[in-house]
């Protein structure tokens, strides 16, 4: 693709928000202790940000050991060296080191401060202090003693996004069990799917939940979950929507008894100890069950979450997710810093898209996080979240889950007004953290991502593995991070994680996205490269394309696909759901392909476009892309998606009647 023109800044750090900046203590220490970086500098003090990111990723003992001191990681025997080995895959960080991520939550803390506010359709607005959270780790982490819960077993929660899961995944780090969690509203298939790859020890689930207003039992998927995972050799369930005990189990109430007044414990770990298992989407297939270490972890999150979210001790941090989602791992981090967090378990559009905002407000909410949809959603509609609402603590807004258009940077501006500091993100499951982000020093670029990560080196390579600037191509970091997988479960020989991330461009990790990296050092993402389509030579993400149709009002959601044909062609099928009382007709039809045809290229106008109900998405709001291919191109629909691990799985019927009807096969 061509060079992007220069967008307007809309947003840039005043002085006193750069001076209080963690990013801006952190590069003077980093002058003061680290050679290299006063080298790199070459003047009399710290540099621009692209100087510090460039020696993040060049001098990575240098960066990685700067971030264990600064922000005191302590360890129970000391790390012989920081990179023993930096082959990819199989780099070998910190060896010799002894810790456990769950220490450094609670080392520092205020009894008496709050730690957690936490609200959800079932419960109203309330708090728990650091003693509280303290007191109730411990008491799970004793009764998992209890149980028989050792280091390394494995420890499933089928819980919400509520302040009880937090404290049973800081009980299980505290163990060193492994934790790995599912959100209630997964299918029984979709849970079994990924829990029984780990063959769990203990289940933790509740009995129900609610959501958009309407109550959910669950007590009979949980009855399914214990009999088809036959290693649970204990399940303790919360009563979340009901008050009464579940034939078989074990009641929450009863295990945090059992290790009542106990003081918490840390089992020092080897570095690359396993923290948790995350998941891949599981929309092709058995999902691949990720593992992340404790010193990992710890330490790309204490960086990230100090120096890229700029989280201080007055700043209240809410994330809309779910346990299902890599963001609740990423939130319930944030108290590896001195900021708190704020949680929410229900539907951010029940009873109205106001209900994150209003939570906001009560809550106190100073960075608010969220996905690029909910913001377009809120776009869409017509909301005003400061209308009617005190959001003046409000500074910050982080996008991340897919990439926010420039009309969703302008929406917020417009109702926020010039000093919000709006970053979006993109990084995802497989790291469990951010490649490209904010930066609380850097302008912010009308539909760009501010910068490149500290200790990430990203780049744009195009097929033949040449960098490119100011051109779209596969996004690849070149060195290796402390929080990429240790290794996936039940891949022993390494074949499926070689085979995901460096098939490619060998010794080299290829995250799957199409990015272009500016002459500014800011970064735009465009999609999947999976799902991008090539029509000439001219590759398009599928975010621009969506970008242009969304812009017409009566268009509320899309998505857009490349059927290849047998005679080596390829056929653009677009898909639209549009706003009640608008009818998809010749007219409408026309401005969407004039649309595409002066916002894209002419090659990319679809050869067909269809109306549809819904756009079919994962539980965590990825659309389904290629999976929707498959379909067209003559698959099973069971055989490329988990209907159990969909949003809306009716949703597929649509395609598969098409391809029935062979409008969608390969001509």
């Amino acid at each position: 693709m061509s060079q992007r023109t220069q967008p307007p800044v809309l947003w840039e750090p005043d002085t006193q928000r750069r001076e209080r900046a963690n990013i801006t203590a952190f590069a003077r220490w980093a002058w003061e202790n680290r050679d290299s970086y006063r080298r790199a500098c070459g003047q009399a003090e710290p540099a621009a940000y692209d100087t510090l990111w460039r020696w993040s990723v060049t001098d990575l003992d240098g960066f990685w050991s700067a971030v264990w001191e600064y922000y005191g990681v302590r360890a129970d025997t000391p790390y012989e060296q920081v990179l023993a080995d930096r082959s990819m895959p199989g780099a070998v960080w910190f060896p010799g080191a002894r810790l456990n991520y769950a220490r450094h939550i609670f080392e520092g803390k205020d009894d008496d401060a709050v730690a957690i506010r936490h609200a959800s359709e079932l419960r109203v607005l309330g708090e728990w202090t650091w003693g509280e959270l303290k007191r109730r780790t411990a008491a799970i982490a004793t009764g998992l003693r209890q149980l028989g819960v050792r280091p390394g077993d494995r420890v499933v929660a089928y819980l919400p996004n509520i302040a009880e899961s937090v404290a049973a995944f800081y009980a299980c780090a505290s163990i060193g069990a492994v934790w790995s969690s599912c959100s209630p509203d997964f299918g029984v298939r979709s849970v079994v799917d990924r829990f029984a790859q780990i063959e769990p020890k203990v289940l933790l689930a509740v009995d129900g939940y609610r959501y958009g207003g309407k109550d959910f039992d669950r007590t009979g998927v949980v009855a399914e979950l214990r009999a088809q995972l036959p290693t649970v050799e204990h399940t303790i369930v919360l009563p979340y929507l009901y008050d009464r005990p579940v034939e078989g189990t074990l009641a929450w109430e009863e295990l945090e008894s059992a290790g009542g007044g106990a003081e918490p414990e840390f089992t020092p770990l080897p570095f690359d100890h396993p923290l948790w298992v995350l998941y891949s989407s599981g929309t092709t297939g058995l999902p691949k069950a990720i593992v992340h270490g404790h010193g990992g972890i710890l330490l790309e999150q204490v960086k990230n979450l100090n120096l890229h979210l700029d989280a201080h001790s007055d700043d209240r941090v809410l994330w809309f997710t779910t346990t299902g989602w890599m963001m609740w791992n990423f939130l319930v981090s944030v108290l590896l810093t001195d900021a708190s967090i704020v949680l929410y378990d229900g539907s951010p559009g029940y009873p109205d898209l106001g209900v994150l905002w209003d939570l906001a407000e009560r809550a106190g909410v100073t960075i608010f996080g969220t996905s690029a949809g909910y913001l377009a959603s809120c776009m869409k509609a017509g909301i005003h979240p400061t209308e009617g609402r005190d959001l003046s603590r409000m500074h910050a807004i982080g996008s991340t889950g897919s990439p926010l258009s420039p009309e969703g940077f302008d929406w917020c501006y417009r109702e926020f007004g010039d000093g919000l500091w709006l970053f979006s993100t993109s990084g995802g499951t497989d790291i469990c953290s951010c490649l490209v982000g904010g930066v609380p020093t850097l302008p912010v670029y009308e539909g760009e991502i501010q910068a490149r990560c500290l200790g990430m080196a990203v780049a744009s390579w195009d097929s033949e593995g040449a960098r490119l600037i100011g051109e779209v191509g596969e996004l690849v970091v070149t060195e290796p991070a402390p929080s990429m997988p240790i290794y996936f479960w039940g891949d022993p020989d390494g074949e499926r994680l070689r085979d995901s991330y460096f098939s490619m461009y060998p010794g080299t990790w290829r995250h799957g996205d199409w990015i272009e990296i500016t002459e500014r050092g800011t970064a735009v993402i465009y999609g999947r490269s999976d799902s991008t389509i090539n029509r000439g030579g001219i590759r398009m993400g599928t975010s621009e394309i969506y970008r242009a149709v969304l812009a017409l009002d009566e268009i509320v959601d899309a998505l857009v696909v490349d059927v290849p044909r047998s005679d080596g062609g390829s056929r653009i099928e677009l898909f639209v759901v549009v706003r009640e009382g608008a009818v998809l007709d010749d007219g409408l039809t026309s401005r969407l392909e004039r649309r595409i045809r002066e916002d894209c290229s002419p090659r990319h106008v679809p050869d067909e476009v269809h109306a549809i109900s819904e756009v079919p998405r994962t539980l965590s709001g990825k659309v389904l892309e290629v999976p929707v291919k498959r379909i067209l191109m003559g698959e099973e629909p069971d055989k490329v998606a988990s209907r159990d691990s969909l949003a809306n799985p009716q949703a597929l019927d649509f395609f598969s009647r098409l391809a029935q009807q062979g409008r969608g096969r390969p001509e």
